[in-house]
Formats: structure tokens, C-alpha cells, sequence
């Protein structure tokens, strides 16, 4: 039997939001979830046990990273990456393709592979589909990905198709490349926001039959109604019986706007990148702690929340963290955002359980519409 395994639990009449478990070797997430950022084998200015506190479940690492620091080499020999992070959940880590978009000064790309220009001393680092398998088989995470190209959301038609087809002939050569059998790995329909390049991704990958079905190239710059609108026109092309995750998103209404059609898993940087960055995710809408009207507040950033953060301090200290220059600011205000997605995914799988999904968003939406 399998190790991998995707239970679908619930699905909500109205919507198509669907919750649900996805069994892996360390551990059963319960889906939809929301998977902190670990780019480098660290969520950012947190400890494990902190993100763990939080409720999540299931965090991301990224192979591109690695690969050049501290090397994927030195990540086996020390036991892989769950021992090197002290990380004894499911992990999933990013083949490198979405570093093909954010880098484009720094690499070359052709069918065969793409060549990075290291950020970080100028050194190469080849990537082909077979080494992208490779290096994340050492890494050892649960769930790897296929090396794609994320094209542009404004590519011209022929480069886009140019990338879906490369993406899916890529992805033939990771499956044929994986030895280890506790890997799931997930193929990334591509297409920007073309339907008709969508279902073309789609197609080519589903004969690939792959455990797991990420949706890529999305949140790089379109306007939010594009991305929901690709959405309707991708899900529904994806097996039911397999999660599917929309890499890199997002906000909180982007993540309950997924959920409602049909997305399982979700990751980004946005929590901890706006928590370092003073600005804090509450049941009332958005924060901005260097706000003037904080200086003096004695209540909790969020009432309504139970983390450590919300419990244990004000927003006037949190305030003067910042003002202060404090390392302690972005630590705590990291903490608090990531534990604040992960409650919002818990209400929202009890929402589907129930069947009021639709109900629970235009709740979330006249709240966070309030000024704060």
C-alpha cells in the first residue's frame, strides 16, 4: 500500500470547497492547509516548537536554496532534512522552478535545462529535471515537485505555450528519474491565465498520473479576479481523488477564494514577510503596528486570538518593538500571522464539514472590510 494516501472527507454543495486528509510518511495533514515557508530549513526568526504551536502542520524548503547552502550533500550525510531542521512533520520542498521566474537575470534556460548564476557568489548551478529529483531525494522531504518554467503572467502565446509544453516534457523526466519510493511527487500545471493553456497543462500531466497536482504561475503580478478566474477554469481539470496545491498564495482572502474552488494545500512568505514587516493579519483586518494610534493601546493584537503573541502581550509593546528596533518585534509578529493562517484553515474546514462555506467567506469579508 501506498504511503501516500488522499482521503476526501467533505465536500460543500455550494462551493466545491473540500476538506480532507493527505496521509504521508510523518504525519496526516488535515486539508485545506496552509504550510509556512521554510525556505532555507528555517521558518524565518521562528524555532520549530514555535511553528508547531501554531498548528501547522506541514512546512516548505526550497531546492534551489539548499542546493547552493549548505548543499544538499551536506543535508543527506547529516540525516536528511527532517533531522537537520528538527522538523518531524510532512515536508514539502520546491524543485527550483519557480526560481526560474523570480531570478530570470541570473539563468539560462533551454529544453535540456536551466543554468542559475548563483545570487549569493556568482558560482553555476546547473538544473536539469533529473538533478532536481535528485537533490530533493537527498533533501529526503515527503512531497517533491517537478522542475517547471513559470512563465510571465503577461507571456505572449507562443512563449507560453513554449513553457507549458517544456513544463510538461519536464515532468515526464522527473517521473522517470525518481528511485525513492517515500516521495509523493506532484506535477505543476502551468498556462498563466489562459484556459486554454491550462487545460493543455493539464492534460499532458494527468497521462503522467502523478500523485498530486500543484497549480503554478499564479499571484506573479495578475490582478486577483485573473488568478480566481484561472482557478474556475484549472480546478475542475484536477483528479478528485488527489490534493491539489496553489503554489506561492497568498493573502487570507486568497487562500479562503482557493479553498471555495477546491484547493487543498497552500504556501507563501506573505505571514512571516509582512510580520517582520510591522504589519499583522487579525479577525478585524490588518494591522499596521507603527501606526501612531497603537503607541498607547493596552489590548491584545487580536481579541479574538489564542497565540502566545495575542495572550502575552500588547500592541503598544509590539509597537515599540519596532519603533525600537527590536528583534523581538518581527519574531513575535511572525508567530502571531502564521498561527492566525492556521486558525482561519481550521475554521474554514470546520465550515465545510457543516456546509456554510460561502457563508463563512461574505463573514470574513464584511469584518475585514471594517477599518482598524
Amino acid at each position: 500500500m501506498s504511503r501516500f494516501r488522499f482521503e476526501l472527507i467533505a465536500v460543500d454543495p455550494q462551493t466545491g470547497a473540500r476538506t480532507g486528509r493527505f496521509h504521508t510518511p510523518h504525519g496526516v495533514v488535515e486539508t485545506p492547509a496552509f504550510m509556512p515557508v521554510g525556505t532555507l530549513a528555517t521558518v524565518k526568526g521562528l524555532t520549530t516548537e514555535m511553528v508547531r504551536q501554531t498548528g501547522a502542520q506541514m512546512v516548505l524548503a526550497n531546492t534551489y536554496h539548499l542546493a547552493l547552502r549548505p548543499g544538499a550533500d551536506v543535508v543527506e550525510e547529516l540525516g536528511g532534512l527532517h533531522k537537520f531542521m528538527n522538523w518531524d512533520g510532512p515536508i514539502l520542498t520546491d524543485s527550483g522552478g519557480f526560481q526560474v521566474f523570480s531570478l530570470t537575470a541570473l539563468r539560462k534556460i533551454d529544453d535540456h535545462h536551466v543554468v542559475f548564476k548563483s545570487h549569493i557568489d556568482g558560482s553555476l548551478l546547473e538544473l536539469t529535471p533529473e538533478q532536481a529529483v535528485r537533490i530533493q531525494e537527498q533533501l529526503g522531504a515527503d512531497v517533491i515537485m517537478c522542475l517547471d518554467e513559470c512563465p510571465p503572467h503577461d507571456a505572449p502565446p507562443e512563449r507560453l505555450r513554449q513553457a507549458v509544453d517544456r513544463t510538461t516534457a519536464w515532468a515526464a523526466r522527473c517521473r522517470e528519474a525518481q528511485q525513492r519510493s517515500d516521495q509523493a511527487l506532484f506535477g505543476i500545471v502551468q498556462g498563466a491565465t489562459d484556459p486554454e493553456m491550462r487545460a493543455r497543462s493539464a492534460e499532458g500531466l494527468l497521462k503522467l498520473d502523478f500523485p498530486g497536482y500543484a497549480i503554478g504561475g499564479l499571484s506573479v503580478g495578475e490582478a486577483p479576479e485573473e488568478m480566481y478566474r484561472t482557478l474556475d477554469a484549472t480546478t475542475p481539470l484536477l483528479p478528485t481523488e488527489k490534493p491539489r496545491y496553489l503554489m506561492g498564495v497568498g493573502k487570507p482572502i486568497d487562500l479562503v477564494e482557493g479553498v471555495l474552488r477546491g484547493v487543498d494545500l497552500f504556501d507563501c512568505v506573505i505571514p512571516t514577510r509582512n510580520g517582520r514587516n510591522a504589519s499583522a493579519f487579525t479577525s478585524q483586518g490588518q494591522v499596521k503596528l507603527r501606526n501612531q494610534k497603537h503607541r498607547t493601546d493596552p489590548g491584545p493584537l487580536d481579541p479574538e486570538c489564542a497565540c502566545p503573541v495575542c495572550r502575552q502581550y500588547s500592541r503598544a509593546y509590539l509597537r515599540h518593538l519596532f519603533i525600537a528596533e527590536e528583534m523581538l518585534g518581527p519574531i513575535l509578529l511572525s508567530w502571531h500571522n502564521i498561527a492566525y493562517y492556521q486558525q482561519l484553515m481550521q475554521n474554514l474546514r470546520l465550515a465545510i464539514r457543516e456546509g456554510r462555506a460561502a457563508a463563512f467567506r461574505e463573514g470574513l469579508l464584511a469584518r475585514w472590510n471594517e477599518s482598524v
